[in-house]
């Protein structure tokens, strides 16, 4: 915790720290909002598309089991997206700037792994500085899609995988499904899009409807028919579909691919959907402080008796107090 003191009249506050898990409201929400700046930071000043890549409910059983393999996902994404603008014009290579993003749930908090990716309606080629490209192979996305991650898992699991792997090829004629479709995101709608959508946790505070001490009542609205669909689990049961969510440590939920990427050799030539000085003033907004001033509508540092803005005084940091500057 941090004590802070008021100058004028000896107030003093303490502020404990946060406790930086994903599943907290107060903490979640905080590491989404920072999440979807840090995304919409990369972005640049295109049209972008958002695709669902999905996966048949035979196979998510073993993304249960192992995490790992949740790995082969990205891969397998990205390889199809990256092979679909290449196949544009072949010598000069189209690259597009996508951000892939996992999520481990449905509506309904089950487990179904699929594939939220966030993909730039044109690419950078190796001499021309950017092409257009309105047009999406949904075929191609689909086959190539089941073809990739099949062939991912077959060399991750071996020759216990085959018999199914075969069986899914007769099930899914028409391979998995992708969501492509256009959805009209400029960039100033893909950023509040990215804060809306993408950065989301598993289920929102505002879902969840009753709670009596032995049951939890939470609502969601159905893919199928869009009904809302309103279900009350054992207190226990609710809290095993949110943990199996939980991902494993150092596991990157957020992957950068093409001229996202790192240190790309086109990523200086491209315009950003955001200036330096715009991203500096809106990082300034997600600190804790400003946070809460826009999100309740108060100062935190306000002193309650006299108004005067407060000072921090002392730091608490595993039991042991770190000194402030006038200590030292």
């Amino acid at each position: 915790q941090a004590v802070y003191g008021c100058p004028h009249c000896g107030k003093l506050k303490s502020v404990p720290f946060s406790c930086k898990s994903r599943f907290c409201p107060s903490c979640g929400n905080m590491y989404n909002q920072k999440r979807a700046f840090r995304m919409s930071c990369k972005l640049i000043s295109c049209n972008h598309r958002h695709c669902v890549f999905t996966i048949p409910e035979e196979l998510r059983i073993y993304f249960l089991k192992d995490h790992s393999l949740l790995n082969c996902l990205f891969h397998a994404v990205r390889d199809v997206v990256l092979r679909m603008f290449s196949k544009l014009n072949k010598t000069e290579n189209f690259t597009p700037g996508f951000i892939c993003v996992l999520h481990s749930f449905g509506r309904d908090l089950k487990w179904n792994p699929h594939i939220h990716a966030l993909i730039s309606e044109g690419g950078a080629g190796n001499f021309t500085s950017w092409r257009p490209n309105k047009h999406f192979d949904f075929r191609f996305l689909r086959f190539a899609f089941r073809k990739v991650l099949l062939e991912k898992l077959a060399h991750k699991l071996g020759s216990s995988f085959l018999k199914l792997k075969n069986q899914i090829y007769k099930d899914h004629p028409d391979g998995f499904y992708v969501r492509a479709k256009p959805n009209l995101c400029s960039p100033d709608i893909t950023i509040k899009y990215i804060s809306r959508y993408l950065g989301r946790p598993v289920i929102a505070a505002s879902r969840i409807d009753s709670y009596d001490g032995d049951s939890v009542t939470f609502h969601y609205t159905r893919h199928e028919d869009h009904k809302t669909v309103t279900e009350c689990l054992p207190v226990i049961d609710f809290i095993k579909r949110l943990i199996i969510h939980i991902p494993d440590k150092h596991f990157k939920m957020v992957r950068y691919y093409g001229i996202y990427a790192k240190h790309h050799k086109q990523e200086k030539n491209l315009r950003q959907c955001l200036s330096p000085q715009k991203q500096r003033y809106l990082s300034s907004l997600l600190d804790w402080r400003n946070s809460i001033i826009l999100t309740f509508g108060y100062d935190p540092l306000k002193c309650p008796k006299c108004g005067t803005s407060m000072l921090v005084l002392e730091v608490y940091y595993k039991k042991l107090r770190c000194l402030n500057d006038s200590e030292r």
